[in-house]
């Protein structure tokens, strides 16, 4: 019965000692986040956003209202100046796309980007690297899976440092345009100056509501018509998207260390990638 009594006695303190501890967080101002790149032989293509805070709502009028649609995008190679127009275009999750006329990606060219929306600016600069094209690709069926597997490409990598890449696919038929899966960008930090065969996952649809058999995402499968482009980028872009994957893998865990995203936009948030791409075209079977 004592025993009892001190418990309930120690339970009655704690309770009364408890107290409602109310943070209030400070507001964030908002920065303009840029994705944005120019491949060899195509005009500079650019989605702007704002970015949120942490406890914002995330639903389809929060994207929405996050569009930028007022902004005066400029992209020049240090001879042409090329100012990027919007344009509504429902393949990409931003739906808004400013899109270049004059300027196309070349090889070993430096581009830089202005971006202003009111009184603000962004600037960024990224260059065109020295293409790496595959040795070969190809698909494999997972022994485990009746027609379903992963595509495969040989590549030697050349031997100086610093080299790094991008992975895209597109289903010709099925997707509307090239997709990154996730970890599509690495480098040559422990490959370099060698061969090596690496295998990657088909990208989820650019359209989020397309429907999709469960047992086969992630899958390419027989049939399939899988073009590729491979693509050389900077060793800042990589640790970009390297350190964003990173991010949206610890989302949500508790366990994780949090994390800086290395943009390379001045003054916002983003990315502005310059891609040397080569192309490759696989059948499924």
């Amino acid at each position: 019965m004592k025993k009892l009594i001190f418990l309930f006695a120690s339970i009655s303190l704690l309770v009364s000692c408890s107290k409602e501890i109310t943070i209030d967080l400070p507001e964030v101002k908002q920065k303009i986040v840029v994705d944005g790149g120019i491949v060899t032989g195509e005009y500079a293509l650019v989605t702007l956003t704002w970015s949120a805070g942490y406890f914002d709502p995330v639903d389809s009028a929060a994207l929405s209202n996050s569009i930028i649609s007022n902004a005066l995008v400029i992209v020049s190679d240090g001879v042409q100046t090329d100012t990027l127009q919007p344009q509504l275009d429902f393949n990409y999750i931003v739906p808004l796309v400013y899109k270049g006329s004059v300027i196309t990606g070349q090889v070993g060219r430096t581009y830089s980007i202005s971006i202003t929306v009111g009184n603000e600016t962004v600037t960024a600069s990224t260059t065109i690297p020295n293409p790496v094209p595959l040795d070969s690709a190809w698909f494999e069926v997972e022994p485990d899976k009746d027609s379903l597997g992963f595509m495969w490409a040989r590549m030697s990598d050349p031997p100086a440092n610093g080299n790094g890449y991008r992975w895209f696919t597109k289903r010709i038929g099925e997707d509307v345009r090239y997709l990154p899966p996730f970890g599509s960008a690495f480098d040559d930090k422990f490959i370099n100056g060698t061969s090596f065969d690496f295998a990657f996952n088909r990208p989820r649809s650019s359209d989020p509501n397309a429907p999709e058999d469960e047992t086969e995402r992630g899958y390419f499968k027989i049939g399939d018509v899988v073009a590729i482009r491979f693509a050389s980028i900077g060793q800042n872009e990589v640790n970009f998207f390297s350190s964003y994957e990173t991010e949206l893998s610890n989302n949500g865990n508790p366990f994780a260390s949090p994390g800086v995203v290395e943009s390379n936009i001045e003054g916002g948030l983003g990315i502005w990638c310059g891609y040397a791409a080569s192309q490759d075209t696989v059948i499924c079977q």
